[in-house]
């Protein structure tokens, strides 16, 4: 297992499309949720990658402030259905708490999918607001300091 972190720059044409298969494969087709998934934010991201046997299993993208919210950020954290219940999720979020406070980018907020709240408060993120819809999917707004 591997975690890294690129600029959009740095990533190659291969590692660009296997993010764009597993977004959508997670995201459109598990979730059945249709959305225009390819925002043009991801040149303005840093793409954390996650591997396994130099395989794709896992991926957010994290924003400096003012790109994405006025806080920092980082969402699509998403993992492979096939490598979910390996702990990949909590390395993920980890690498991308870590990379943002590295860069000094605090607060950090995130647009949670809402049955994923304990998750995110496991890692220090409390809830501010009410549930809302995103994409047809309940979601909340969940910061961390």
């Amino acid at each position: 297992m591997r975690l890294e972190v690129k600029a959009w720059n740095q990533l190659s044409r291969k590692e660009i499309n296997d993010i764009f298969s597993l977004r959508s494969e997670v995201f459109v087709i598990e979730q059945e949720c249709i959305y225009q998934d390819v925002d043009g934010k991801d040149e303005k991201a840093d793409h954390v990658l996650l591997f396994v046997n130099n395989e794709l299993v896992g991926y957010t993208r994290a924003f400096n402030e003012n790109i994405y919210f006025k806080e920092a950020s980082f969402g699509r954290a998403v993992v492979k259905k096939n490598h979910r219940g390996e702990g990949y999720g909590h390395l993920l979020v980890e690498k991308s708490l870590e990379h943002l406070k590295m860069n000094k980018q605090l607060p950090i907020k995130i647009s949670a999918q809402s049955h994923l709240k304990e998750f995110y408060s496991s890692h220090g993120f409390v809830v501010k607001g009410e549930e809302y819809m995103e994409d047809g999917i309940p979601h909340t707004a969940m910061y961390y300091k």
